[in-house]
Protein backbone atom coordinates (compact mmCIF):
# COMPACT_ATOMS: atom_id res chain seq x y z
CA UNK A 1 0.00 0.00 0.00
CA UNK A 2 2.94 2.35 0.60
CA UNK A 3 4.96 1.29 -2.47
CA UNK A 4 5.72 3.67 -5.30
CA UNK A 5 6.96 0.97 -7.69
CA UNK A 6 5.82 -2.67 -7.75
CA UNK A 7 7.35 -5.58 -9.66
CA UNK A 8 4.48 -7.93 -10.40
CA UNK A 9 5.48 -11.56 -9.78
CA UNK A 10 5.35 -14.05 -12.62
CA UNK A 11 2.63 -16.66 -13.01
CA UNK A 12 4.66 -19.70 -11.94
CA UNK A 13 6.11 -17.64 -9.11
CA UNK A 14 2.67 -16.66 -7.83
CA UNK A 15 1.42 -20.23 -7.92
CA UNK A 16 4.42 -21.45 -5.90
CA UNK A 17 4.81 -18.61 -3.41
CA UNK A 18 1.22 -18.16 -2.21
CA UNK A 19 1.13 -21.55 -0.46
CA UNK A 20 4.80 -21.73 0.56
CA UNK A 21 5.41 -18.31 2.14
CA UNK A 22 3.01 -18.70 5.09
CA UNK A 23 4.28 -22.22 5.78
CA UNK A 24 7.93 -21.14 5.76
CA UNK A 25 7.16 -18.11 7.92
CA UNK A 26 5.53 -20.38 10.51
CA UNK A 27 8.37 -22.92 10.36
CA UNK A 28 5.98 -25.75 9.46
CA UNK A 29 7.94 -27.07 6.48
CA UNK A 30 11.61 -27.84 5.94
CA UNK A 31 13.60 -25.26 4.00
CA UNK A 32 15.19 -27.96 1.87
CA UNK A 33 13.65 -30.58 -0.38
CA UNK A 34 10.85 -28.41 -1.81
CA UNK A 35 9.74 -29.71 -5.20
CA UNK A 36 7.46 -27.65 -7.46
CA UNK A 37 6.02 -29.63 -10.37
CA UNK A 38 4.03 -27.10 -12.43
CA UNK A 39 1.90 -27.36 -15.56
CA UNK A 40 0.94 -24.36 -17.70
CA UNK A 41 -1.28 -23.67 -20.65
CA UNK A 42 0.27 -22.43 -23.88
CA UNK A 43 -0.49 -18.76 -23.20
CA UNK A 44 2.22 -18.88 -20.54
CA UNK A 45 4.75 -18.83 -23.38
CA UNK A 46 3.58 -15.42 -24.60
CA UNK A 47 2.24 -14.33 -27.98
CA UNK A 48 5.41 -14.65 -30.01
CA UNK A 49 5.21 -16.98 -33.01
CA UNK A 50 7.31 -20.03 -32.18
CA UNK A 51 7.18 -23.40 -33.90
CA UNK A 52 7.07 -25.25 -30.58
CA UNK A 53 3.86 -23.36 -29.67
CA UNK A 54 1.91 -24.15 -32.84
CA UNK A 55 -1.35 -26.06 -32.32
CA UNK A 56 -0.04 -29.08 -34.21
CA UNK A 57 3.02 -29.21 -31.94
CA UNK A 58 1.14 -28.78 -28.65
CA UNK A 59 -2.12 -30.63 -29.26
CA UNK A 60 -2.34 -34.19 -27.93
CA UNK A 61 0.98 -33.81 -26.15
CA UNK A 62 2.39 -32.95 -22.74
CA UNK A 63 6.03 -32.20 -22.07
CA UNK A 64 8.52 -30.71 -19.64
CA UNK A 65 10.74 -27.79 -20.61
CA UNK A 66 13.37 -25.60 -18.96
CA UNK A 67 14.27 -28.55 -16.74
CA UNK A 68 16.69 -27.26 -14.11
CA UNK A 69 17.13 -23.97 -16.00
CA UNK A 70 13.79 -22.12 -15.99
CA UNK A 71 14.05 -18.33 -15.63
CA UNK A 72 11.51 -18.18 -12.76
CA UNK A 73 13.65 -20.31 -10.40
CA UNK A 74 15.84 -17.43 -9.11
CA UNK A 75 12.72 -15.29 -8.55
CA UNK A 76 11.00 -18.08 -6.58
CA UNK A 77 14.12 -18.79 -4.50
CA UNK A 78 14.78 -15.12 -3.77
CA UNK A 79 11.26 -14.48 -2.56
CA UNK A 80 10.99 -17.66 -0.47
CA UNK A 81 14.38 -16.90 1.10
CA UNK A 82 13.09 -13.45 2.11
CA UNK A 83 10.45 -15.18 4.25
CA UNK A 84 12.68 -17.86 5.73
CA UNK A 85 15.55 -18.12 8.16
CA UNK A 86 17.81 -19.71 5.56
CA UNK A 87 18.45 -19.49 1.81
CA UNK A 88 15.87 -21.58 -0.04
CA UNK A 89 16.70 -23.77 -3.03
CA UNK A 90 13.85 -25.49 -4.87
CA UNK A 91 13.52 -28.12 -7.55
CA UNK A 92 11.21 -26.60 -10.15
CA UNK A 93 10.07 -28.30 -13.34
CA UNK A 94 7.56 -26.62 -15.66
CA UNK A 95 5.43 -28.56 -18.12
CA UNK A 96 3.43 -27.43 -21.13
CA UNK A 97 -0.11 -28.81 -21.11
CA UNK A 98 -2.34 -28.86 -24.21
CA UNK A 99 -4.70 -26.15 -22.95
CA UNK A 100 -4.98 -22.43 -23.57
CA UNK A 101 -4.59 -21.05 -20.05
CA UNK A 102 -4.12 -21.94 -16.41
CA UNK A 103 -1.40 -23.23 -14.10
CA UNK A 104 -1.55 -26.17 -11.72
CA UNK A 105 1.40 -26.60 -9.36
CA UNK A 106 1.86 -29.76 -7.33
CA UNK A 107 4.23 -28.87 -4.49
CA UNK A 108 5.99 -31.50 -2.38
CA UNK A 109 7.26 -30.49 1.07
CA UNK A 110 8.80 -32.09 4.15
CA UNK A 111 7.18 -31.23 7.47
CA UNK A 112 9.29 -29.98 10.35
CA UNK A 113 9.56 -32.25 13.38
CA UNK A 114 6.31 -32.45 15.31
CA UNK A 115 4.22 -30.86 12.55
CA UNK A 116 1.15 -32.49 11.07
CA UNK A 117 -0.69 -31.87 7.81
CA UNK A 118 -3.61 -30.35 9.76
CA UNK A 119 -1.29 -27.57 10.93
CA UNK A 120 -0.46 -26.67 7.32
CA UNK A 121 -4.18 -26.45 6.55
CA UNK A 122 -4.81 -24.27 9.61
CA UNK A 123 -1.88 -21.96 8.83
CA UNK A 124 -2.98 -21.39 5.23
CA UNK A 125 -6.56 -20.76 6.34
CA UNK A 126 -5.44 -18.18 8.92
CA UNK A 127 -2.98 -16.54 6.50
CA UNK A 128 -5.67 -16.01 3.87
CA UNK A 129 -8.70 -15.25 6.03
CA UNK A 130 -10.28 -12.22 4.40
CA UNK A 131 -8.04 -12.39 1.34
CA UNK A 132 -10.37 -11.75 -1.59
CA UNK A 133 -8.40 -13.71 -4.17
CA UNK A 134 -6.87 -16.68 -2.32
CA UNK A 135 -9.15 -19.52 -1.23
CA UNK A 136 -7.98 -22.43 0.88
CA UNK A 137 -10.16 -25.42 0.05
CA UNK A 138 -11.07 -28.25 2.42
CA UNK A 139 -8.32 -30.85 2.94
CA UNK A 140 -7.76 -33.27 0.06
CA UNK A 141 -9.67 -31.09 -2.43
CA UNK A 142 -8.70 -31.30 -6.09
CA UNK A 143 -8.70 -27.79 -7.60
CA UNK A 144 -8.53 -27.67 -11.39
CA UNK A 145 -7.59 -24.95 -13.85
CA UNK A 146 -11.20 -24.80 -15.06
CA UNK A 147 -12.23 -23.68 -11.53
CA UNK A 148 -10.23 -20.44 -11.86
CA UNK A 149 -10.51 -19.73 -15.60
CA UNK A 150 -10.99 -16.00 -16.20
CA UNK A 151 -10.65 -15.14 -12.50
CA UNK A 152 -8.09 -13.54 -10.21
CA UNK A 153 -8.36 -16.47 -7.77
CA UNK A 154 -5.70 -18.81 -6.45
CA UNK A 155 -7.11 -22.05 -5.03
CA UNK A 156 -5.02 -24.04 -2.54
CA UNK A 157 -5.49 -27.58 -1.24
CA UNK A 158 -3.41 -29.55 1.28
CA UNK A 159 -2.97 -33.32 1.03
CA UNK A 160 -1.10 -35.76 3.24
CA UNK A 161 1.56 -37.75 1.45
CA UNK A 162 1.70 -41.52 1.75
CA UNK A 163 5.23 -40.88 3.06
CA UNK A 164 5.28 -40.00 6.75
CA UNK A 165 6.44 -36.44 7.41
CA UNK A 166 5.64 -35.10 3.95
CA UNK A 167 2.75 -33.11 2.48
CA UNK A 168 1.52 -32.28 -1.00
CA UNK A 169 -0.03 -28.91 -1.81
CA UNK A 170 -2.02 -28.10 -4.94
CA UNK A 171 -2.08 -24.50 -6.16
CA UNK A 172 -4.12 -23.35 -9.18
CA UNK A 173 -4.39 -19.99 -10.97
CA UNK A 174 -5.36 -18.55 -14.34
CA UNK A 175 -1.97 -17.44 -15.68
CA UNK A 176 -3.48 -14.62 -17.75
CA UNK A 177 -5.35 -13.08 -14.81
CA UNK A 178 -3.89 -13.93 -11.39
CA UNK A 179 -0.58 -14.63 -13.05
CA UNK A 180 -0.51 -11.35 -14.94
CA UNK A 181 -3.10 -8.64 -15.63
CA UNK A 182 -5.53 -9.29 -12.76
CA UNK A 183 -2.73 -9.31 -10.23
CA UNK A 184 -1.29 -6.11 -11.73
CA UNK A 185 -4.68 -4.40 -11.34
CA UNK A 186 -4.96 -5.75 -7.79
CA UNK A 187 -1.55 -4.23 -6.97
CA UNK A 188 -2.47 -0.94 -8.66
CA UNK A 189 -5.68 -0.76 -6.62
CA UNK A 190 -3.71 -1.24 -3.40
CA UNK A 191 -1.20 1.46 -4.42
CA UNK A 192 -4.02 3.89 -5.26
CA UNK A 193 -5.97 3.23 -2.06
CA UNK A 194 -8.85 1.56 -3.91
CA UNK A 195 -10.62 -1.65 -2.91
CA UNK A 196 -8.47 -4.62 -3.90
Amino acid sequence: REARIVANPGCYTTTAELPLIPLLQAGLIEESGIIIDAKSGITGAGRGAKEANLFAEVSEGFHAYGVGTHRHVPEIEQCLSDFSDAPIRVTFTPHLAPMNRGILATIYTRLTAGTGVAELQARLESAYTGAPFVKVLPPRSLPATRHVRGSNLCLLAVHPSRIEGEAIILSVIDNLVKGASGQAIQNMNLMCGLPE
